[in-house]
């Protein structure tokens, strides 16, 4: 399977995800103040438990948009625009493309904070780890690299993309320069 056909495949799984995904709410606590309301209440309609909001469905878009912003024309300090402009900075998603386009653009010490905030959204996240282990070989720290390798086999095995992409960074001798 071509790199292309990967990619949209995973576009295309995150897209149905995000879509299929039930909508969060926030309750505040008891010792917020209770939201200004316009006289009556309304009722809440159950169907919005369910079926994605305008908003969420904006949101894949523009996911969409940036993604292949990047993976497409390699235009990395538009994602970077585009990526931000979506409000969900704490996405781990989000914050992972926004280091990997940091990471292209050479500015390295910028991309670490994005896939460390990657992984404090969500310590599960595959393609974080990838991404953030290429970092760790291109910065010569093959060690943590390997730590990087170890986690991805633990979520999704040494058969998955992630793995046998960053298992063959680590196979080149160090020192040659290659970027990811």
């Amino acid at each position: 399977m071509s790199k292309f056909s990967i990619r949209l495949l995973t576009l295309a799984m995150f897209s149905m995800a995000l879509i299929a995904a039930p909508v969060v709410t926030y309750a505040a606590p008891e010792s917020d103040p209770p939201p200004p309301s316009s006289g009556a209440k309304k009722a809440k309609k159950k169907t919005s438990e369910i079926q994605p909001s305008i908003e969420d469905a904006a949101f894949s878009r523009g996911y969409r948009t940036a993604y292949a912003t990047i993976y497409d024309r390699n235009d990395y300090a538009a994602a970077i625009e585009q990526l931000k402009a979506l409000g969900h900075d704490d996405s781990a998603a989000v914050a992972n493309l926004i280091g990997y386009s940091y990471r292209k653009l050479g500015d390295y010490k910028v991309s670490q904070i994005w896939y460390e905030r990657a992984l404090k959204a969500d310590p599960n996240h595959v393609k974080t780890w990838q991404y953030y282990g290429l970092w760790q070989v291109e910065q010569g720290n093959r060690d943590q690299a390997q730590y990087h390798l170890s986690r991805i086999s633990a979520l999704s095995g040494t058969g998955s993309e992630e793995y046998r992409s960053l298992a063959a960074a680590l196979e080149k001798p160090p020192g040659t320069g290659l970027v990811y």
